[in-house]
């Protein structure tokens, strides 16, 4: 089956089903797409809630430190939806603490904590797609630790076909993703960049010292599918190298591109200093674009070489699971022969799950056949694992780590169909990406086009 050019320039290259797929395209409207963030105690933060929620993170009424409130926003970036909030209630915006983020184009509801604010106050928070309503006081901030996993409730439109035929597909695609132990766990476009998937790329240059390319990547690649006047400064950049000129002609609204022209304006040869005017969440984001780009790329190789993704092999990673069903990725072992038989018995009974790399300096490669495919990856790649220590800014190399090979789609759900539409109901566990499972259903020609 063809693979779009997008999914394999982003190591997507196999789909880990075998269906035809319906096509079709999501997000045709903000409430196509809904995220209900799920929390460790099992609290879920609603759009639209039907009942009173009972006590979360054992919240309580009486004024403490941080008040935990549920944000809910529609068509909003959430570091500028959490902004907003902050200018609303007078306060700097370190003072609001959030779990996970949340997709843009969608609407979506989460938890967040606020310093020193009181109920009252938080409840008066209002803006054309952004609502706050306060849960409770509690004696901790949010943070990644709370953060179980996602809800969502998705509509696939213009599909165009028979609805006989789209639940069948829906029902096969299920089918093989539960037979496999889960979806394949690739990041999603949503981390590189769909309209402009150059992060890993920016990466990639940066892990093997190509400073000065690293930056014209960042600053001149153009993508056909962003703005014409964004395609159009970057194209003359690229061609005029003048740094002064393009700051002149670049748009306002790429700010973290005007910061690096202001910067080189005045040292047009010290790159390294230009990326460092960054903000350090993008910066070190470059890197960990490539890594899962080489995660994507190992888990791609292992699904073309047949080899089972819900099954250990000798030399493989396996993780045992938290009981909230979490992959405890901090304690990892390497499956050998003697431990095999066992292993699986106990990837079988959801007890373990394979993982594979997220390459960096303190991470080591699988042994066996998938150490062997990932090495070679590596060595088309040009990379090596102490790269990810030497990079232009201590704080932006990879440490590394594990992530597992598949993640389990939890109270999957066909909740309508028709001959042009179907929803879909799933949770997922955080860090997972929704249009992932998206893929193999509808598998989209193009994923630009399709929402993605």
């Amino acid at each position: 089956m063809s693979i779009p050019d997008i999914d394999k320039l982003l190591g997507m290259e196999v789909y880990a089903t075998k269906t035809q797929g319906v096509g079709g395209a999501i997000k045709a409207s903000v409430e196509d797409f809904m995220v209900e963030e799920v929390l460790v105690d099992g609290s879920k933060a609603q759009i639209n809630p039907s009942a009173p929620q009972k006590t979360v993170l054992g919240c309580t009424q009486e004024p403490q430190r941080y008040l935990l409130c549920v944000l809910v926003k529609r068509n909003w970036d959430n570091f500028i939806a959490v902004k907003n909030v902050a200018r609303q209630l007078g306060i700097d915006q370190n003072r609001i603490q959030i779990a996970g983020i949340k997709d843009a184009k969608a609407a979506t509801a989460q938890y967040i904590t606020i310093e020193n604010v009181l109920m009252e106050d938080a409840a008066k928070v209002d803006g054309a797609g952004i609502t706050v309503r306060p849960v409770g006081y509690v004696r901790n901030p949010l943070s990644l630790f709370y953060l179980l996993g996602n809800g969502f409730t998705i509509t696939v439109t213009g599909i165009n076909q028979e609805e006989r035929f789209i639940k069948e597909q829906v029902e096969a695609a299920m089918q093989e993703i539960c037979q496999a132990g889960g979806m394949p766990n690739f990041f999603g476009h949503q981390r590189f960049g769909t309209i402009r998937p150059i992060t890993h790329l920016v990466g990639k240059a940066l892990l093997k010292g190509n400073l000065e390319e690293a930056a014209m990547i960042f600053l001149a690649q153009p993508s056909p599918h962003e703005h014409p006047e964004s395609r159009q400064a970057r194209a003359e950049l690229e061609e005029s190298r003048d740094f002064s000129l393009a700051l002149e002609h670049f748009p306002k609204q790429l700010r973290y591109e005007r910061l690096m022209l202001h910067y080189l304006t005045e040292k047009p040869s010290d790159f390294a200093g230009a990326f460092r005017t960054l903000p350090g969440k993008l910066q070190v984001l470059f890197v960990q674009a490539y890594q899962s780009y080489l995660f994507n790329r190992f888990l791609s190789e292992r699904l073309k070489a047949a080899l089972p993704l819900g099954e250990a092999l000798v030399g493989d990673f396996v993780v045992g699971m938290e009981r909230t069903g979490l992959p405890l990725v901090n304690m990892p072992r390497y499956v050998t022969e003697e431990s095999l038989a066992k292993t699986n018995e106990a990837v079988a009974a959801g007890k373990l799950r394979v993982a594979l790399p997220l390459v960096g300096f303190k991470q080591k490669l699988s042994k066996g056949v998938m150490g062997e495919l990932e090495s070679q990856v590596l060595a088309e790649e040009g990379v090596d694992l102490w790269g990810f220590g030497a990079t232009v800014n201590s704080k932006l190399g990879g440490r590394g780590g594990l992530r597992t090979a598949t993640t389990p789609v939890n109270n999957f759900q066909l909740l309508n169909a028709t001959s042009s539409s179907i929803s879909l109901g799933f949770t997922l566990y955080r860090g997972s990406y929704a249009t992932v499972l998206l893929r193999e259903i509808m598998k989209p020609s193009n994923p630009i086009a399709a929402g993605f």
